[in-house]
């Protein structure tokens, strides 16, 4: 699995060619993935303004509205892959252009029904 993590509102920042430019990057990553078999799945995810998180607090759930407001960055989405080897889904993170602009691509294997990765 790998995660994309990334400053809110970094897109705004950019230009419309430097925006189009790095969704171009996005849609050819994933074409390459699924011409290839190794897609699995993905998605973006709405904005971090929409978050509710739910925390414990004297044993009790207690929910509030987004992340919490220090964070530098918040969890935009994730790409699923079936790759050969770690080495090559973190070759694949490694060409995520979200990572030049400060953000950044957790590679974490998925547990098989087993567990026994852990």
């Amino acid at each position: 699995m790998l995660l994309i993590f990334n400053r809110p509102g970094f897109v705004e920042e950019l230009t419309e060619q430097e925006r189009t430019a790095l969704f171009g990057e996005v849609d050819a990553i994933m074409k390459e993935l699924s011409e290839s078999g190794e897609l699995v799945g993905g998605q973006a995810l709405a904005d971090p303004s929409l978050t509710k998180t739910v925390v414990g607090v004297d044993g009790r759930p207690v929910v509030t509205d987004g992340p919490f407001l220090e964070a530098k960055e918040h969890f935009a989405g994730y790409v699923a892959v079936d790759c050969e080897s770690q080495e090559r889904a973190v070759e694949i993170a490694s060409r995520w252009p979200d990572v030049r602009f400060g953000g950044r691509m957790e590679v974490r294997a998925v547990m098989h029904d087993s567990g026994t990765e852990m």
